[in-house]
């Protein structure tokens, strides 16, 4: 009994390190340089949209796929969409309801994917539509209405004339450090013996890719509009599923953090240390060697960030979820800007970050830092739905 009693509290005190080592104070930053996103691997100065697009811009998304979240393979030998359920008088007749089976086929296995969407009826076109990596499970998007979650708040967005959609991380990598082979890598198994392969945050992108391949197919969606949505590990996905899949008008960032929309380099918060210590199946292996060392990682999310260009990118935060790094959030888009300036996007964000509960919106861009802890609520949910209105209308 002694020696159990000893182990575990070995254990709690190496968590307990691994959880504080993390930095909260400002003035111990220290100074960091980041990447040139403008500056090709060879040295060229990038000056053109043209280059951007066949030089530096691949250039960046294979960095990224080869030392952080890995590859994501587009190959699959058949897609096919099922209908499940469909109610067209959902919410008291405001929306339609439609479950989805989308089922997936390569080498003679197969995956389902089940998504969950409500468009408004009171819309007589295409909507725009919101799409959720949901990792909070499929409670959360209960289509009867029973429980209504702030985490995904069908009716707001419905009255706000957009459709919203999600489905459950569980059916393409649950997030679990052992089960997340048990979805989509079961189609491509080779990806596991990769340095750089496939890892859950890519997965949950690909399961996302297939839900576009419905919409091209869904009359009531206007599948140029769709916008990424994602919180915490959502949030990283939904940025790695947005910078892969130009299909996404907007890409969603809340409250993301490291190895999301907050910078590597910048020494507060989560680091690479921890997050590949603790959740190692999120990223490819080749992550792991940046623990610590982040100064030789041959990127920084402001270069995720700019992937997006010139589609559009919005990044929430929350004051009091400094593990999440607002202010790295902030220069982190700050420092995209270069990319959407080279398509004539005037961005012109403040050099300063904004108040909190300020809105800034921008052309292509557009943040906020709400009050309050770590989360996605209806007030986070409004901010984008006021920067798709302005996105979406200019």
């Amino acid at each position: 009994m002694k020696t159990n009693y000893l182990f575990t509290i070995a254990v709690l005190m190496i968590s307990f390190q691994t959880v504080v080592a993390q930095n909260y104070d400002e003035s111990k930053v220290g100074y960091y340089q980041l990447p040139q996103i403008l500056q090709t691997k060879n040295g060229e100065k990038v000056s053109t949209t043209e280059a951007w697009e066949k030089i530096r811009r691949p250039e960046i998304l294979k960095l990224f796929e080869d030392n952080v979240y890995g590859q994501v393979p587009k190959d699959f030998d058949d897609i096919k969409f099922k209908v499940t359920n469909q109610d067209k008088k959902a919410m008291n007749g405001k929306a339609t309801l439609k479950e989805v089976a989308i089922t997936v086929t390569r080498n003679q296995k197969t995956l389902t994917i089940n998504l969950l969407m409500f468009t408004p009826n009171k819309v007589k076109k295409p909507v725009p539509m919101f799409l959720v990596i949901n990792h909070r499970g499929v409670k959360t998007m209960d289509v009867t209405r029973m429980n209504k979650d702030g985490f995904w708040p069908a009716e707001q967005v419905i009255e706000a004339g957009y459709g919203i959609a999600g489905f459950d991380v569980i059916d393409v990598a649950p997030d679990n450090k052992t089960d997340f082979i048990k979805g989509v890598l079961q189609l491509y198994p080779e990806q596991l013996d990769m340095d750089n392969g496939m890892a859950a945050l890519g997965a949950w992108g690909w399961g996302a890719s297939r839900v576009i391949d419905y919409f091209e197919k869904d009359k009531l969606v206007d599948a140029k509009k769709i916008i990424s949505v994602g919180h915490s590990r959502g949030g990283k996905a939904s940025l790695w599923f947005g910078a892969q899949d130009q299909r996404v008008a907007i890409a969603v960032s809340n409250e993301s953090g490291n190895s999301g929309a907050a910078l590597s380099r910048r020494n507060f918060g989560e680091t690479v240390k921890i997050i590949t210590q603790n959740i190692p199946y999120w990223f490819c292996e080749n992550y792991k060697q940046y623990a610590d060392n982040e100064d030789k990682l041959p990127v920084d999310q402001h270069m995720l960030l700019a992937l997006m260009a010139p589609r559009a990118v919005y990044v929430g935060s929350a004051a009091e979820d400094l593990w999440a790094d607002p202010k790295g959030q902030y220069i982190a888009l700050f420092e995209a800007q270069p990319v959407f300036e080279l398509y004539g996007v005037e961005t012109k964000l403040p050099l300063e970050m904004p108040s909190i509960n300020k809105q800034i919106i921008r052309p292509h861009m557009g943040f906020h830092n709400r009050e309050g802890k770590h989360n996605m609520t209806p007030y986070d949910w409004q901010q984008f739905l006021n920067f798709a209105n302005e996105y979406f209308n200019q």
